[in-house]
């Protein structure tokens, strides 16, 4: 049964690990990965990435994005969710910070973030408005 648009919100809400979709070009299938995203209901999804990887190059290139959450437990149910890139933003310090610290334990995130800054290098935001929504409670 599809999820309400209040239950699709406020399960994207929490802090799944999205599979993430963007087109990879002619002859590619789409390029698939998961990442950590922010998301208020009625807002826009935003993430970061670093700005020389391919997937920054490709979100710059396609414009358009997917992402997929799912949880398979007590519950089983999934919100999809597609929409274009509506602005980019440099990725601080503390956009890095914020994210580790919606994911992580407080104990983890001083030390996940010195390592994600010198590992990843430069960081870019993307934000995505939300235009289609696939979604359902598949429990049962």
């Amino acid at each position: 049964m599809p999820l309400s648009k209040h239950e699709r919100e406020q399960f994207l809400a929490e802090p799944h690990v999205a599979a993430l979709s963007v087109d990879a070009g002619p002859d590619r299938a789409p390029l698939t990965v998961p990442i950590w995203y922010q998301y208020a209901p009625g807002g826009e999804i935003w993430f970061h990435t670093p700005a020389a990887s391919r997937k920054a190059r490709l979100l710059d290139a396609a414009g358009r994005v997917s992402l997929m959450v799912d949880e398979a437990g007590e519950r089983v149910r999934y919100v999809s969710v597609e929409g274009p890139v509506t602005r980019t933003a440099p990725g601080t310090d503390e956009v890095v910070r914020e994210m580790s610290a919606r994911y992580l334990p407080a104990e983890r995130v001083d030390p996940y973030v010195e390592f994600a800054l010198a590992a990843h290098g430069e960081q870019v935001v993307y934000f995505v408005r939300p235009e289609r929504w696939l979604s359902a409670d598949l429990t049962g």
